[in-house]
């Protein structure tokens, strides 16, 4: 990816307030008696502590420990619902769905009835509260607003509010946020923004071959929680403390972004290769796996024949 040059939308999500459509990515309502227990066994994340109104990151695993999808999951009163890429919509639903036995539990696939919008940016708090709509202040917490649930969520590191609602509300959502000085962005806008912030994408940086530790996204990991699918391998990377590669964020000076699986070296050394990168401001940036023992904050790399800091990744 080369972006040409900064965009009034890249500049909203830096510097002020963007307005994002994210309704594209996959929306699955989980309800039933056994929901948080069936969740809870099948995450990395401590689900079952979750009330009304909170929300975590998660990741599914296989018996292997590998990365099936990411999500979000947010808490209401009597179901979850689970924000996911795209690209897992259908294979996440599926893998659910295989281990529901004799579970009280019942999922929907509410995609295509729903929107989601996110405002993001350093103001976007500020600015979607002066549209009327309820703002939550809490990492991944999540709060109503009529027939709108607005969560802090953010998809490029930057403040935000991640918008649901049923879809016939989208347009009238889109003209209030807009009518409070919020501004549209493009999905590249959001890919430059993200990767100037290390913001790993599932299915771009992180893959069904990635393990948890590699990430670096520990926010997604709760070590006491119990069993569940893919623990062993998690616990057994913990009590190693070994790992052979970590994914992490680089930037250097340079119009031209590196392809994706562009090799990267450390003192001569090849150690690693991009995943996703872009330019803006006469910097290139972006995330790639380098392995060890070169994969430390702060080493310089070289890249296509620039210098490139390496950075740990948003988490």
């Amino acid at each position: 990816m080369t972006p040409g040059p900064v965009t009034p939308g890249y500049d909203a999500i830096i510097n002020s307030a963007a307005l994002l459509d994210l309704s594209a990515r996959g929306r699955i309502r989980v309800t039933g008696d056994d929901r948080a227990r069936l969740l809870h066994a099948m995450t990395t994340n401590h689900v079952q502590q979750l009330k009304p109104g909170e929300g975590l990151y998660a990741f599914f695993l296989d018996a292997q420990g590998r990365i099936q999808a990411d999500a979000f999951l947010l808490c209401f009163d009597d179901h979850f619902l689970i924000d996911t890429t795209a690209a897992t919509r259908q294979s996440l639903f599926a893998h659910l769905d295989h281990f529901i036995i004799a579970d009280d539990v019942t999922l929907d696939d509410i995609t295509d009835q729903t929107f989601c919008l996110s405002v993001e940016g350093p103001h976007a708090i500020d600015s979607t509260g002066k549209s009327g709509i309820s703002v939550p202040y809490q990492r991944d917490s999540h709060v109503r607003w009529g027939d709108l649930i607005a969560a802090a969520i953010s998809s490029t590191g930057a403040p935000a509010v991640r918008i649901y609602g049923p879809v016939s509300g989208r347009d009238q959502t889109i003209t209030l946020l807009e009518r409070s000085g919020i501004i549209a962005a493009s999905p590249q806008d959001a890919e430059t923004a993200r990767l100037s912030r290390y913001v790993p994408l599932y299915g771009v940086d992180i893959t069904e071959k990635s393990l948890p530790q590699e990430t670096q996204q520990m926010q997604a990991l709760h070590f006491q929680k119990g069993c569940y699918i893919g623990q062993e391998i998690v616990e057994r990377v913990r009590s190693r403390g070994h790992l052979n590669k970590l994914l992490l964020g680089f930037r250097g000076q340079g119009e031209e972004a590196p392809a994706r699986g562009t090799k990267l070296f450390v003192e001569g050394s090849e150690a690693g290769e991009v995943t996703s990168a872009a330019t803006a401001n006469g910097e290139f940036f972006g995330l790639a796996w380098v392995r060890t023992p070169h994969n430390t904050s702060g080493m310089i790399a070289e890249i296509n024949g620039a210098a490139a800091v390496l950075h740990s990744p948003s988490a």
